[in-house]
C-alpha cells in the first residue's frame, strides 16, 4: 500500500466506520466536547473492552462533572465506580492524583500539547495523542495495538513498536487523515481485520493490502 492508495483506503474505512459500533472514545466525543471527560474516558479505556469502559464511564460521570468533583470522591468510592476496567487499581490512583496536577501546573484545565499531556498521571503517548485529537481537534496520530498491527499488515509502513509506528506515520501519512486514522482503524480492527483469522474475504480494502503476516 502506498500514498497513492491511502486516500481511497481511508474513504472506504470511513464507510465501514459509519456502519459499525463506534469506539468508546468517539462516543464520548459525540456526547461532550469537554476535554476533562475525554481525558478521563481515554485513561479508563486503556487495555479495557469498550463495553466495560462505557459502563464505568457512565457510572463515574453520573457522579462527577468536572475535575473538582473528582477530587471530592474518596479513593474507595472512585475504585468502586470504575471497577472492573483494566488496571483499575493503578487507574484509581492516577485519577485521584489528576486534580492536584491539573490545578498546580495547568490552572485546572486539560492542556492540549502532547508534552504537557504526558505530564499528567496515567497518560502515555497513545492517550495524549487521542485526547489532543478528540478533545481539541488538533493534529495528532494516536497509535494503539490496532493501528500498529494493521498499518504493518497493509505494508504501508514497516515498524517494530507503536512509537516507531507513530513516528513513521507522522512522516508518511497525509495530515488530513491524522485525526481519523485511529477511529477508522480501531473499528476496522475490531470488526474485520482481527489479529487472528481476519475476514479478508469481505474486506473492503483487500486489493490494497499486502496481508503481511496473514
Amino acid at each position: 500500500m502506498t500514498n497513492k492508495d491511502i486516500d481511497h483506503v481511508m474513504r472506504l474505512l470511513e464507510v465501514h466506520f459509519q456502519k459499525v459500533k463506534t469506539p468508546i472514545v468517539d462516543l464520548i466525543q459525540a456526547q461532550t466536547k469537554d476535554p476533562f471527560k475525554v481525558l478521563v474516558a481515554t485513561i479508563l479505556s486503556a487495555r479495557t473492552k469498550d463495553e466495560t469502559t462505557s459502563q464505568a464511564v457512565n457510572r463515574l460521570f453520573a457522579k462527577i462533572d468536572n475535575v473538582d468533583d473528582l477530587d471530592n470522591l474518596s479513593e474507595k468510592e472512585l475504585h468502586k465506580l470504575i471497577f472492573p476496567v483494566g488496571f483499575h487499581n493503578a487507574k484509581t490512583k492516577h485519577l485521584k492524583a489528576l486534580p492536584k496536577v491539573l490545578h498546580e501546573e495547568f490552572g485546572g484545565k486539560v492542556p492540549s500539547e502532547i508534552d504537557d499531556l504526558l505530564r499528567l498521571p496515567g497518560v502515555g503517548r497513545k492517550t495524549a495523542n487521542l485526547v489532543r485529537a478528540v478533545a481539541f481537534s488538533l493534529p495528532a496520530i494516536c497509535v494503539d495495538v490496532h493501528v500498529h498491527r494493521i498499518c504493518n499488515r497493509w505494508g504501508y509502513i514497516q515498524t517494530n513498536s507503536p512509537l516507531e509506528t507513530e513516528m513513521a506515520l507522522r512522516k508518511k501519512l497525509p495530515q488530513k487523515h491524522w485525526l481519523t486514522i485511529n477511529s477508522y482503524v480501531v473499528a476496522f480492527g475490531q470488526n474485520l481485520c482481527t489479529p487472528r483469522k481476519p475476514k479478508c474475504e469481505i474486506c473492503p480494502i483487500y486489493k490494497y493490502c499486502q496481508r503481511i503476516g496473514v
